[in-house]
C-alpha cells in the first residue's frame, strides 16, 4: 500500500499541443520505446483518416502547476477492426506513480468506453512491471497472449556461419521494393509487394482475427517517414513473378542507429524452403552497411518458428509484453 498522498489532477482531452508532452512522458515510461510528436500525431492522423472510421480518443491528467503526469488511450485497430473492440492505453509519470493518477485516468477511460458501449477491450504491459500487472488485474483483465521484443546487437553479428543460409533456394531471386518499382514501375511493384504481404500476414498470431488490409491504404506506407524501401527485401518466385516470402526493416523516429522490423513472413505455398531466413540474413547485413547497431522485433510467443529464426540469428529477448482482456457483456464496474 502506497504511503503517498493522492496527487490532485485535472483530467481532460487530449490536444494537438501536448503531443510533445506525450512523447516525452512515453519515453520517462518506457525509455526503450523511442517515439516523437510528430511519429505519434502521424499515427493519429492516419487513423483518423482511415476508411473504416476508428474511434480514437486521447486524454490527459494535468497537476496543480499544469504538468502532464499521465495519459490514456482508447482506439480501434484497423488491422483488428471490430466496432465494439477496443484497445486501451494508460500511462503515468514514474514520479506520480502511486498517488491515484492511474486511477483516475481509469475511471475516466472506462467511463468513455462504457458510453461508446464496448464489448471487448484489450491492454497490456511487460511482464516485469508488476504494479501495471495487478492494476490491470484489479480492472478484471486476464492474460490472453504474450509477446517478444528481440534484439540483435547488429555490429557483433557474424555472417559467416550463415553463408549457406543466406542462398536463397533455386527459382527464387531476391529483391528489394526500390529495385522491384525500377523493374516493373511503382504500381505494379506496390501490387506484388501488396499481394505478398497480405498472403503472410494472415498467419500471423494475433488475439483475434486479422481484418484484410485495403490496398490504397497499404500504399499509404509510401509516405510514412521512417518507411523504407530498399529494406524491403522480398523472395521473387521465378517462374510466376510472385513475391514468395518477405522482410522489412523500418528506420525509428527518435534513434538514427536502430531499426525495426516489420514483418517476415513467407506465402504458405513457398514454406519451408529457408525464404525467411535467407532475406533476414541480407537485411542484417543492410543495416550493418547503415550503421545500425540494433535492430528490434517482436513476434507472439506462440510463433514458434520466427522466434527459433530470430534465436538462431542471435536476437536477445526483452521482458514479454503481456497482452490482456476484458469482455464485457452488459456488466457494469463495481468499485
Amino acid at each position: 500500500m502506497s504511503l503517498m498522498s493522492p496527487l490532485a489532477v485535472q483530467i481532460r482531452e487530449a490536444r494537438d499541443t501536448d503531443y510533445p508532452a506525450l512523447s516525452a512522458l512515453q519515453h520517462q515510461v518506457w525509455p526503450l520505446q523511442t517515439v516523437t510528436a510528430e511519429y505519434i500525431q502521424h499515427g493519429d492522423e492516419q487513423l483518423r483518416q482511415h476508411p473504416f472510421q476508428p474511434h480514437l480518443h486521447r486524454m490527459v491528467a494535468e497537476d496543480q502547476a499544469g504538468q502532464l503526469v499521465g495519459a490514456a488511450s482508447v482506439a480501434q485497430w484497423p488491422s483488428m477492426f471490430d466496432p465494439h473492440r477496443y484497445h486501451a492505453e494508460l500511462m503515468v509519470l514514474p514520479d506520480a506513480e502511486g498517488q491515484g493518477v492511474g486511477r483516475a485516468l481509469a475511471e475516466a477511460l472506462w467511463a468513455h468506453l462504457q458510453a461508446r458501449g464496448a464489448r471487448e477491450v484489450l491492454a497490456g504491459t511487460q511482464e516485469d512491471r508488476p504494479r501495471g500487472l495487478a492494476f490491470l488485474a484489479q480492472w478484471g483483465f486476464a492474460e490472453v497472449m504474450r509477446f517478444f521484443d528481440n534484439v540483435l546487437d547488429v555490429p557483433s553479428f557474424d555472417p559467416q556461419p550463415f553463408a549457406a543460409a543466406a542462398q536463397l533456394a533455386p527459382g527464387y531471386r531476391a529483391v528489394s521494393l526500390a529495385q522491384l518499382m525500377a523493374e516493373r514501375g511503382p504500381d505494379a511493384a506496390w501490387a506484388a509487394y501488396f499481394a505478398g504481404f497480405s498472403q503472410a500476414r494472415a498467419d500471423v498470431p494475433r488475439t483475434s482475427e486479422a481484418t484484410p488490409i485495403i490496398e490504397t491504404e497499404f500504399r499509404k506506407r509510401e509516405a510514412h517517414p521512417q518507411f523504407w524501401p530498399e529494406a524491403v527485401l522480398m523472395a521473387i518466385h521465378e517462374a510466376s513473378g510472385e513475391v514468395a516470402a518477405l522482410t522489412e526493416l523500418w528506420l525509428d523516429p527518435a534513434d538514427p542507429v536502430r531499426l525495426s522490423n516489420g514483418l517476415t513472413g513467407t506465402v504458405r505455398a513457398h514454406r519451408r524452403l529457408g525464404l525467411a531466413m535467407a532475406l533476414k540474413v541480407a537485411s542484417i547485413e543492410q543495416a550493418r552497411a547503415r550503421g545500425a547497431e540494433r535492430i528490434w522485433t517482436g513476434n507472439a510467443s506462440t510463433n514458434v518458428p520466427m522466434l527459433k529464426i530470430n534465436e538462431r540469428l542471435g536476437f536477445t529477448r526483452e521482458p514479454a509484453w503481456i497482452e490482456m482482456q476484458r469482455l464485457i457483456a452488459g456488466e457494469e464496474h463495481r468499485e
